[in-house]
């Protein structure tokens, strides 16, 4: 993802907004004893006079702030018609949003005046805790996108998981509606305006590649095998339809318009799809092999112009901690050796003789462990996930005492994606209700989706998992929407990787092959901290990265491979998820203690979920704060 479009830690909504941050503090009245007396009857005084006028309607400091927050968040949004799409709004409907260097340097200025404007406005010190920790989100993100400037042409405009010739159709697949002639007619203005959008994005993979970024030689392939699937079937051959005609076609039949004009609107989407679409991804892909060309096999970033200092901005960034890469790289060690440990002790509870690594290759090849590789399986799979989400939906009351009024679905990923998505992921609903929280399934391998890790991936990307916190965190109110909609990594897949492990104490994972799942996947990403330094500040190849995850992890070989070059082309985000875990875990802990009997897990979680995504310092900040509030 380029630099320009996401600062790292912070999602594009977020950016949107502007951005800051800050905490919960409580001003202490210095009142002298002799003044007391008086003191209290002027407090009294003071209350009866603030209901008073909070009934005729006075504006709190916080108020003010908080509907600056919304000003800000809506012209910002109003900046990107993809955004506004997202957020099940229709404003904008046919465009796309602006990708140039100058759009984005504009809004980056926007935000920057937002920021001078705030701190010379607002009184920060007449805010409550919930504005405090507004003011200092928005302050931390500004002052990350400052810091981001000198990166902007340093990240990926294109890879093999992400990026424009991926995301245009999905975009519209899942996120564009059609329930009416008009909206229909909108779809197939996207189609028309998808060249500049497409063109800009070359341009800007271009810029970078004057710079000497580029991905690895080995990313070309598939990125043009992506491409390609977007324009292949019908209306360029004799095939099935292509993906976008597909999703239009039946749109618009789902509309039951009569048949004149059911022609008439698949008639221009296919004229826009040959004349428009076509032609900008066959520029994509021009692109693809003119770079794959040039391109090396070199893997990290510290090939890439001040690479090293670069990737100690993202990995700030994604893991909100400073820490450096050694650092990160020596944790993601230790943690390796104990989950070790605990795998042997499973070994032992199933009764296995043999190695370590004997075992892992027992739960890679034996069949007891795997969906047969056909529809079949696959719908099975995702029943399976359904009923698992189902069970744990009746226990959550024993965890949370806040629950997202969203509904949850468990979804195949899409055939034209598949073969470059990831392993499962979750994509939040709308916030009109209008598009339930997805959790998506990769199927198109069924050995590479085993029994055993079912449970805990289900919990990850579904409930109490990404779920719980995405959907909690967008309904919250009184919040200000670039809160409710940004996130930060470690914080977002910290608690995921932490809702794996929660349900272990209620009983869940009875199956101890299921619990060596879950341990399985907690490995995963502890090894994540190994690999990913390993490849971009201990200039691992890309071989010598996959080696250690064969050796080290009972996964397949493809889940192997095609998690190497996730974190080749990512760099950094992948240690986001275990620093986040380990500080959510470490946070608890000192509750636990500090709080004794009087600790409820639910008031933990209300903690950590009712006022959103924040970096771990923030958080930190929150739990000390209602940790003394509780022992007053």
């Amino acid at each position: 993802m380029r630099m320009s479009n996401l600062i790292v830690g912070v999602s594009a909504l977020a950016l949107l907004a502007g951005c800051g941050a800050t905490d919960d503090e409580n001003l202490a009245s210095d009142t002298a004893p002799a003044e007391t007396a008086a003191s209290e009857t002027e407090l009294a005084s003071a209350e009866t006079m603030a209901e008073v006028e909070q009934a005729a309607g006075e504006e709190t400091e916080s108020d003010r702030l908080n509907a600056w927050f919304q000003d800000v968040f809506e012209s910002n949004v109003a900046r990107s018609p993809m955004t506004q799409t997202f957020l099940g709004m229709k404003t904008n409907y046919d465009q796309w949003s602006d990708a140039s260097p100058e759009f984005a340097r504009e809004g980056f200025e926007l935000g920057q005046a937002d920021l001078a404007h705030m701190r010379e406005t607002f009184d920060f010190d007449a805010l409550d805790d919930s504005a405090r920790i507004s003011w200092r989100l928005f302050e931390y993100n500004a002052e990350r996108a400052a810091e981001g400037q000198r990166w902007v042409d340093h990240g990926y405009t294109f890879t093999p998981r992400s990026g424009p010739h991926m995301n245009a159709a999905s975009f519209l697949i899942n996120n564009h509606r059609v329930d009416t002639v008009e909206d229909a007619e909108a779809y197939i203005g996207r189609l028309r305006n998808l060249p500049t959008y497409m063109d800009q994005n070359i341009a800007n993979s271009r810029r970078s590649a004057e710079l000497g970024v580029l991905t690895p030689a080995w990313t070309y392939e598939p990125m043009i095998a992506t491409a390609r699937n977007v324009i292949t079937g019908s209306p360029f051959d004799d095939g099935e339809a292509s993906p976008l005609l597909a999703d239009f076609t039946g749109k618009v039949e789902a509309l039951e318009l009569d048949a004149d004009e059911t022609s008439r609107l698949i008639a221009e989407a296919e004229a826009a799809i040959t004349e428009a679409v076509a032609p900008a991804y066959e520029r994509v892909i021009a692109l693809f092999e003119e770079q794959a060309a040039v391109a090396t096999e070199d893997d990290g970033v510290w090939k890439h112009p001040d690479g090293g200092e670069f990737y100690n901005y993202l990995l700030n960034g994604y893991t909100t901690m400073d820490l450096s890469a050694e650092e990160i790289h020596q944790l993601g060690l230790a943690e390796v050796a104990r989950i070790h440990d605990e795998m042997r002790g499973i070994m032992d509870q199933v009764g296995y003789e043999g190695s370590l690594q004997d075992f892992f290759e027992f739960m890679r090849t034996d069949e007891q462990f795997y969906y047969p590789n056909t529809d079949e399986g696959r719908a099975d799979y995702l029943a399976d996930a359904t009923a698992l989400i189902d069970t744990m939906t009746e226990t959550l009351p024993q965890m949370f005492n806040t629950f997202p009024r969203a509904e949850l679905e468990v979804r195949r990923v899409e055939v034209f994606r598949q073969d470059s998505a990831g392993k499962a992921f979750y994509q939040r609903p709308a916030p009109n209700g209008s598009r339930p929280g997805v959790y998506y399934a990769n199927l198109r391998d069924m050995s590479l989706m085993p029994t055993y890790q079912m449970e805990a991936l289900a919990y990850h990307e579904g409930s109490p998992g990404h779920h719980m916190q995405l959907a909690i965190m967008q309904e919250l109110e009184g919040v200000p929407a670039f809160r409710r909609f940004g996130g930060y990594t470690a914080y977002t897949e910290g608690w995921g990787l932490y809702t794996e492990y929660l349900p272990v104490e209620y009983g869940f994972y009875s199956d101890p092959y299921s619990d060596f799942g879950r341990l399985a996947m907690e490995l995963w990403r502890a090894c994540r901290l190994v690999v990913d330094t390993g490849l971009h500040y201990h200039q691992w190849t890309r071989q010598e990265a996959v080696d250690y995850l064969a050796e080290n992890t009972p996964n397949p070989q493809g889940d192997i491979v095609a998690a190497i070059d996730r974190y080749i082309v990512y760099p950094g985000q992948a240690t986001a998820y275990k620093v986040g875990m380990l500080e959510i875990l470490r946070l608890r802990g000192i509750a636990e203690e500090a709080l004794g009997d009087s600790y409820d897990i639910r008031d933990f979680h209300d903690v950590v979920l009712t006022q959103g995504a924040m970096p771990m310092s923030v958080l930190e900040e929150r739990v000390n704060a209602w940790i003394a509030e509780s022992q007053d």
